[in-house]
């Protein structure tokens, strides 16, 4: 008698479908702002962190809108205190090759507004969750500060 071996089929899986919900929670740090006040680094003299949450409801495969909302912690002189809130709701565009394009608008309970332009790669992608790292480039204007650039980077990950 013959036998034959057991071949499992290997299956594909579902297709993706529209709208997708995606969550995620990541790490943010500040590195330095430019404005007509000066150049100010995180790390020297104090240091400032936020923890961006966010949801992702992609319409396509292509676009898609996001609402983040990050808290920032400054510690300075010994001591820390929850310095500001950023609500950030934008729009995503996925570039490909892992990479996705966030415009996003600003409002901080500090007084300050603006957009925030972010380029975002996913460094490693799993079944059902992904770690990205991003590079923010906020613009932020009002509460009589003059207008600042600020470069940052975030890691984080999403699901």
């Amino acid at each position: 008698m013959l036998l034959t071996p057991n071949v499992s089929q290997a299956q594909a899986p579902p297709p993706v479908t529209y709208p997708k919900v995606a969550g995620y929670v990541g790490i943010i740090h500040p590195l330095v702002t430019f404005s007509n006040e000066g150049t100010s680094t995180n790390f020297d003299g104090y240091y400032v962190v936020g923890m961006p949450t966010g949801i992702n409801i992609w319409k396509s495969a292509k676009i898609g809108f996001s609402a983040e909302f990050v808290p920032f912690v400054r510690a300075e002189n010994g001591t820390s205190r929850m310095s500001n809130f950023l609500f950030h709701p934008g729009v995503l565009v996925a570039l490909g090759h892992g990479f996705t394009f966030a415009g996003r608008a600003a409002f901080e309970t500090s007084g300050r507004y603006g957009f925030t332009p972010v380029l975002n790669y996913a460094v490693k992608k799993n079944a059902n969750s992904n770690y990205f790292v991003a590079v923010p480039l906020p613009v932020r204007f009002g509460n009589d500060h003059p207008t600042s650039l600020t470069i940052g980077f975030q890691f984080g990950l999403a699901f």
